[in-house]
Order: C-alpha cells, then structure tokens, then sequence
C-alpha cells in the first residue's frame, strides 16, 4: 500500500508543480489559462479517481485471500487438534487396558 500512496502522493505533487509552472510561463490570456489549469486539474481528479478504485478493489481482494488463508489455518488447526485428541483418547485406552492387565495379574 505504500508504494500507492507515494504514487499518488507523486502525482498530487506533480499536479501542483506543473500548475504553478504553467501560471508562471503562461504566453496565454488569463482565461484560457484558467481554462487549461481547470481542465488539466479535471483530469488529474479523475485519474485520482480511477487509483482510488482500483485501490480499493485491490483492497477488496487482499481482504478476500486473507480470510481464505485464515479459514484454511482453522481447519488445519482443527485437523491438527483432532488428531492429538484422537492420540490422547488412544493413550488413555493403552493406559486403562494396561492398568486392567496389571490388576488381573496382580
């Protein structure tokens, strides 16, 4: 995300810089340089416009996989936890089979 934000960071900067320049070397009247700022200014907003949809699209999507990947480590991790409780029951089996045996023998 931050290489987002320094990409629109550099184009708001650019916008300005390149509005000021324009106002300072304009050879044209006041109106239509007003005119070509305003349209120039028009296009950068929309383009500014454009980034942030597609920001948050991608936000959207980043936020999509990350629950994907968070559903899979819970079922992994309940997998995992069925297995070592199956283990455990088994223990305890091995344990009271053996303590069964030991009592009938002693």
């Amino acid at each position: 995300m931050s290489r987002s934000s320094d990409y629109i960071s550099g184009i708001l900067s650019g916008a300005l810089v390149g509005a000021a320049i324009a106002l300072l070397y304009a050879p044209d009247t006041g109106k239509n340089t007003r005119d070509r700022l305003s349209y120039k200014l028009s296009n950068y907003y929309d383009e500014l416009n454009e980034l942030i949809d597609q920001l948050r699209a991608e936000k959207e999507l980043l936020v999509s996989e990350a629950k994907e990947k968070g559903d899979q480590v819970v079922l992994d991790a309940k997998e995992k936890a069925e297995g070592l409780i199956k283990e455990a029951e088994d223990l305890l089996e091995s344990i009271e089979t053996a303590k069964k045996a030991a009592k009938e023998q002693g």
